[in-house]
């Protein structure tokens, strides 16, 4: 194993971690410290904190951000396959256009359910 392959990334991770170490301390050191009651305040969703943190959570917030990512995530497929279109559909081949088709007939299905469902309402 010769180690002379790895002295660029050796080099760079030394790099990489002097630069950060750097910038870091420079904010620190001239950085302004001019402390008030609203920079030391908790910040939740741009209102004043008015309970306990420990105070039971409306489980709405929890559906919608897993509905976001869900549906996101899902929708990010979309960009490899519209990538890889034309390979996937050579000599006049259907398949890649089939595979997508039957793909968004499942998200457009799974997103009518959670309308149905009631998911989407803020009542």
């Amino acid at each position: 194993m010769d180690l002379n392959n790895y002295v660029p990334v050796i080099l760079f991770l030394l790099a990489a971690t002097g630069l950060g170490i750097l910038v870091v301390s420079l904010g620190f050191l001239f950085g302004p410290r001019k402390p008030d009651a609203a920079k030391l305040s908790s910040y939740e969703c741009g209102f004043e904190p008015f309970e306990d943190a420990r105070m039971r959570f409306d489980v709405r917030y929890y559906l919608v951000a897993i509905l976001f990512i869900l549906f996101d995530l899902e929708t990010a497929f979309l960009v490899p396959w519209a990538v890889s279109l034309d390979s996937l559909s050579k000599g006049g081949s259907f398949y890649g256009l089939g595979i997508m088709f039957v793909f968004l007939v499942e998200l457009i299905l799974g997103y009518v359910y959670i309308w149905k469902k009631g998911a989407l309402d803020w009542e």
